[in-house]
């Protein structure tokens, strides 16, 4: 349910700012994203697992406070992101 390690150093180059950025809410998101596109796959086949569900609730909880982070900062970056990770608001 968890990424590889290769999966998210590939996601964290493809979001990066500049180089070494990891911190960035841009790349935080864009992890959480493909967290949470991985446990909503997992949810298809094990649909009475309540556990890791509350452990997708706090991981879209995570994202949507950094995005709201973002919008307060820079409308345009929030769009932007919106579009690039096909995020519904």
């Amino acid at each position: 349910m968890s990424i590889t390690a290769e999966r998210k150093a590939e996601v964290i180059k493809t979001n990066a700012n500049k180089a070494g950025d990891t911190g960035s809410p841009e790349v935080q998101v864009a992890i959480l994203s493909e967290r949470i596109n991985n446990l909503t796959g997992h949810f298809k086949s094990h649909v009475k697992d309540h556990h890791s569900r509350r452990g997708l609730l706090k991981l879209v909880q995570t994202r949507r406070s950094l995005l709201d982070y973002i919008k307060r900062k820079d409308e345009a970056r929030y769009k932007a992101l919106l579009e690039k990770h096909n995020i519904r608001r």
